[in-house]
């Protein structure tokens, strides 16, 4: 399950910008911790995330996808053990 969003028109309060911090970074702490799961993000990162029910489709998407870019204008620059798996998923693509 994911959880819903508001319309994108609408902003995003603080409080929502640092939901999606605290989430994101979770995933990527977690990656950079856990070979396993960062050895299932890659093979399967839609099924390795599902257990992140709380990202927005954008944000599992962002993630699955390696899109550093995106997840960068939403959270600032990532330091190299956040950014490192990013690094490989888009080298993958």
């Amino acid at each position: 399950m994911v959880h819903s969003r508001r319309n994108k028109r609408e902003p995003i309060t603080d409080d929502e910008r640092l939901k999606r911090k605290v989430r994101i970074l979770a995933v990527l702490a977690r990656a950079a911790d856990d070979s396993q799961f960062s050895a299932s993000r890659a093979k399967n990162p839609s099924e390795a995330l599902s257990e992140y029910y709380t990202l927005t489709q954008e944000e599992m998407a962002a993630l699955a996808n390696g899109d550093i870019e995106k997840i960068e204008s939403w959270l600032g620059k990532l330091d190299k053990r956040h950014a490192t798996w990013l690094w490989c998923r888009l080298r993958l693509n």
